[in-house]
């Protein structure tokens, strides 16, 4: 020991101040973290242990195409040649590169437990199997070579391994990437394959695009688990910075369960089929259930998963009289069933950590994918000249072959004979050599014919690799070919929804029906609850289905009409302390809407999605709208499509409760068409396509108040063929305008019809001037109303009533249509959405 230290105080110690040593220290530390385990390479996307594992994998000769083989057989080659650490860590590296809900794209193929969503651990690595997906072999290891990218030395300098794999797609992008190294952390996004190619090809043609062109291109990430993206704003922040925000919501249906125990029963339920990116659902469940236990979560009766191999499916029951988007609305802020998922864009360029903008990452990319193809077509080019260099040497013996022949046969070993070849026939040494392997079966015609079709394809070849390094467009369009054709074998549609996006168009809502449910899908918009209802608000429903509420001054007088414009159908002033709307359905239910439910101009909303989802069962669709503390009316007038008649007391609409109820019993194919609010002494106009109108009286001895269950009286005769086509609360002093299908109009006063009994034929009240023509719509108007026709093709035009005169009550032409056209429907002017 002694000894020991009289050689250290020989010079072998160096002083050295401890925070500049610490400094140092961990400065190394840090680096070799960040380059070293944490943050991937922008180049192929991966960080080392992903890059090793495949490497590792390739090696064992693992394609697609061969036997799945054991995941601790991978693993013990990857920690003894490359990745020195512990075999769980690479395990579990391994068991994400397989997982469908953590890669948007995976890497490897798995069979046995990988586990799941429910952040089930995988099975013990003895017991799964493994092998290269079909995306990574082809993008990723295909080329791999010291040809195309550098190799370097493993831990103990036995093997050699890629510095980077040599991709051909940018997987940074496409499977995304988390990591959290020293003072810094990367998260990374996954996104769609198809988007991210079309972005890398645009670049290509237009390097100078414009971020705005490229976002549309790509419009935002693209995540395995699927769900909603509701704030664009943070996706173009991430793109431009390389640093945002995304919101992400789970994807939800309400359905009507039909339970059949004792007695058949209808329960609402908010179905979850997709939940945000990384949102581990047993965990999610389990947060429900303790809101629900401490209640701050209220009208959840139960909540079970029944998810299974086809995907995730939890059924959160609710209450007898619960509101579905009140509920989901708690969930959503209470819960990770919305999430913010923080965009970090952060990799190594050059062995250096660097936050990068989505144009930045895609052209480092395109910049190493067009480094690597010439290093792989200048390797194929030396390759190529090689061989055709001993090709010619080839065919030149064989055009000098008695000469050859006569040469091998007088040399007195390989030596004399390929020295006397070289000079003789004016060849190099690897050209004699090529010529004395050559076997005796090349002499033969065939062989010949072999070798000179050879030696024209490696020219043809040589000019097209020359070409692709000396002319840059050729090889930017050869990148452009190999995109294209990952593009068509990996491509899929995008799962991740993007809301609140001009570029995408709304999707329609899909109704499928099955033995026990019936789905609805949720409004794609997410519910404003922000903005409260003024007093003198007025409610909007569109003929497609639309519900909001507008303040008078925003409303345009001005008629203006187009082909596919939305209509608005109903109009009507509210005050917010008035509970309820009730809203009408053909199958003879009412259900109540909530004022403080229906969103502000503009939205997506429509009436079916806020009211009860059995309002659905079978394609129901709303008919009638009410108000009840804005009538003064005490009763309510039903009319079928039958002809049926029934008055009922409006008291009967007190208690109507979420579940809705029915309020006429219907015959089989009949259906609701018409509720007007009337009281005792009013009168009704009933109109057919034929022209006949029923001018009703609406008095207790003609037409009797009935209960809920009364199926109502025939109230019109209809003929062979003949429909209802309208109703309208009329008075003495009423003017009503009649529409038919051809554009013919008449203004009719009320007083000129006699008032009839209920079954009666009632008044033939339009002459047709054609008999293709029939009457479409009655409505009180007078001439200075401004009326939009609706034609079965969607055209829409206004109506100039002013031809029409109350004195002069003949039908005349209000509109000029084209060949084989007719009027569907016919409104008064409310706007348009």
């Amino acid at each position: 020991m002694a000894q020991q230290l009289n050689l250290l105080n020989q010079g072998q110690i160096i002083p050295t101040a401890l925070h500049t040593e610490m400094e140092r220290s961990y400065l190394e530390y840090a680096m070799s973290v960040i380059v070293g385990r944490a943050l991937p390479d922008v180049r192929d996307g991966l960080k080392p242990v992903h890059r090793r594992i495949l490497y590792a994998m390739y090696e064992l000769g693992l394609s697609p195409d061969r036997p799945f083989r054991k995941c601790a057989r991978v693993v013990g080659d990857v920690l003894g040649k490359y990745h020195p650490h512990g075999d769980q860590a690479v395990y579990d590296a391994m068991v994400r590169l397989v997982q469908d809900f953590s890669s948007r794209y995976p890497l490897l193929a798995g069979h046995g437990n990988f586990g799941s969503v429910d952040n089930d651990p995988a099975a013990a690595m003895r017991y799964t199997e493994t092998r290269l997906a079909p995306i990574s072999y082809e993008s990723l290891l295909e080329e791999v070579n010291d040809s195309t990218v550098d190799f370097t030395s493993n831990f103990d300098n036995s093997q050699q391994e890629p510095v980077v794999l040599p991709a051909k797609l940018p997987i940074l992008l496409l499977n995304g990437c988390s990591g959290i190294a020293v003072g810094m952390a990367t998260n990374i996004p996954p996104h769609n394959l198809g988007e991210i190619v079309d972005g890398l090809i645009a670049l290509i043609d237009r390097p100078d695009l414009d971020d705005n062109k490229l976002i549309e291109l790509i419009p935002g990430p693209d995540f395995p688990t699927g769900g909603e993206i509701i704030n664009p704003d943070g996706i173009k922040d991430a793109y431009l910075t390389g640093k945002g925000i995304v919101t992400i919501r789970g994807v939800a249906t309400i359905e009507q369960l039909r339970i059949e125990k004792k007695r058949i029963r209808e329960k609402t339920a908010i179905i979850v089929t997709e939940l945000p990116f990384q949102v581990n659902k047993a965990g999610w469940i389990e947060k429900v259930a303790d809101l629900v236990n401490q209640g701050k979560i209220t009208d959840i009766a139960d909540i079970r998963d029944e998810s299974d191999r086809t995907g995730i499916r939890v059924v959160i029951e609710l209450k007898k009289d619960a509101q579905p988007p009140q509920v989901l609305h708690q969930l959503y802020k209470q819960t990770a069933l919305q999430s913010n998922f923080g965009i970090i864009m952060l990799g190594l360029v050059n062995n250096k950590p660097c936050q990068l903008s989505l144009k930045e990452v895609l052209n480092e990319f395109l910049q190493f994918r067009e480094q690597t193809l010439k290093r792989q077509y200048r390797y194929e080019l030396e390759e190529k000249r090689e061989r055709i260099h001993l090709l010619e040497g080839l065919l030149k013996a064989l055009k000098n072959i008695k000469k050859v022949i006569s040469i091998l046969s007088n040399s007195a070993d390989g030596t004399t004979a390929k020295n006397t070849l070289q000079t003789d026939l004016k060849i190099s040494e690897a050209q004699a050599n090529s010529i004395l392997a050559m076997p005796l079966r090349r002499i033969t015609g065939l062989e010949k014919q072999k070798l000179e079709e050879e030696y024209k394809q490696l020219q043809e070849r040589i000019n097209q690799l020359q070409q692709l390094l000396e002319d840059r467009n050729e090889l930017l369009k050869a990148l452009k070919k190999e995109l294209r054709s990952l593009k068509r074998k990996f491509a899929d549609n995008r799962k991740t929804k993007i809301l609140n996006l001009k570029s995408i168009k709304e999707e329609k809502t899909s109704k499928t029906t099955t033995k026990q449910t019936k789905k609805e899908s949720l409004p794609s918009l997410p519910l404003d609850f922000s903005q409260k209802m003024p007093e003198d608000a007025l409610i909007h429903i569109t003929a497609k289905g639309k519900i909001y509420w507008r303040k008078p001054a925003t409303i345009s007088d001005t008629p203006i009409v187009k082909k596919n414009t939305d209509l608005v159908i109903y109009q009507q002033t509210v005050k917010p302390k008035a509970e309820k709307l009730i809203v009408f359905f053909d199958s003879g239910k009412a259900y109540p809407l909530s004022l403080p439910d229906i969103p502000a101009y503009p939205t997506k909303q429509t009436i079916d999605r806020l009211v009860s989802n059995s309002a659905t069962q079978n394609d129901a669709k709303p008919i009638a709208y009410l108000c009840l503390e804005d009538t003064k009316a005490n009763g309510l007038l039903m009319l079928t499509q039958g002809g049926y008649v029934k008055r009922i007391s409006i008291s009967e609409l007190d208690g109507l409760g979420n579940r809705g109820f029915q309020l006429i019993k219907l015959k089989p194919k009949d259906s609701l068409q018409f509720i007007l609010p009337v009281s005792e002494n009013s009168e009704a106009a009933i109109a057919t396509n034929g022209g006949r109108i029923l001018r009703l009286g609406i008095t207790e001895d003609n037409v009797a108040t009935m209960g809920k269950s009364a199926q109502g009286n025939v109230g019109i005769k209809l003929r062979y063929g003949e429909k209802i086509i309208g109703c309208e609360k009329v008075d003495s002093k009423s003017n009503l305008l009649l529409i038919s299908a051809l554009g013919y109009g008449k203004l009719l006063p009320i007083k000129s019809l006699r008032k009839i009994r209920l079954g009666d034929l009632g008044n033939q009240a339009f002459k047709f001037k054609s008999k293709e023509d029939y009457l479409t719509n009655i409505l009180l108007a007078d001439e200075t109303d401004t009326l939009v026709a609706k034609t079965e093709t969607d055209n829409r035009y206004l109506l100039d009533i002013s031809k029409l005169s109350i004195n002069n009550q003949t039908e005349k032409s209000l509109i000029k249509l084209t060949n084989d056209e007719k009027i569907e429907l016919t409104i008064k002017w409310w706007g348009i959405d």
